[in-house]
C-alpha cells in the first residue's frame, strides 16, 4: 500500500526513475481498487465511480510508467507504443463502410497489435533497472 501512495504523491512527476518493486505494487493495488470500484458500480448500476477513478489515476500511472522506463535507461516516449493500435483503428473505420470482411480483418490485426504492444511494454517494465546512475538520474 505504501508503494501505491508513494506513486499517487508523485501525481504528475515524469522525471527520474521508479523501482520495479514500487511500480508493480502500484499496478497490483491499482488493479485491486479498480475491481472493487467496478463491483460497486455494478451494484449501483452506474459507471461513474470507475470513470472518476480511471481519470484520477491516469497521470500517476503515466508518470510511473515513464519513470519505470527511465530506470531501464529507455525514453519515456516508449509509452506511446500503446498508441500504435489507435492509429490502425482510425484506418479500419473507413474499411467498415467498404467491406465488413476487411473491417473484421482490420479489427483482428488491431487486436493482435494491441496484444503485442502490451506484452512488449510489460517486458520493458519488468526488466531490471540499470545499476548505478544513468542519463535519468540515480536509482531509487
Amino acid at each position: 500500500m505504501q508503494c501505491y501512495i508513494e506513486i499517487i504523491k508523485k501525481y504528475a512527476v515524469f522525471k527520474g526513475r521508479e523501482s520495479r518493486r514500487t511500480f508493480w505494487y502500484f499496478v497490483l493495488f491499482n488493479f485491486i481498487f479498480s475491481l472493487i470500484i467496478y463491483f460497486i458500480d455494478k451494484i449501483v448500476h452506474s459507471d461513474i465511480l470507475s470513470t472518476i477513478y480511471s481519470l484520477a489515476v491516469f497521470l500517476p500511472s503515466l508518470g510511473a510508467s515513464i519513470r519505470r522506463l527511465h530506470d531501464i535507461n529507455k525514453s519515456g516516449w516508449w509509452v506511446l507504443l500503446s498508441m500504435i493500435p489507435l492509429a490502425f483503428f482510425l484506418i479500419v473505420i473507413p474499411l467498415a463502410f467498404v467491406s465488413k470482411t476487411a473491417a473484421l480483418g482490420g479489427l483482428i490485426l488491431i487486436s493482435l497489435l494491441c496484444l503485442a504492444c502490451s506484452i512488449w511494454l510489460i517486458v520493458l517494465e519488468a526488466t531490471p533497472g540499470t545499476p548505478g546512475e544513468n542519463k535519468y538520474g540515480e536509482p531509487v
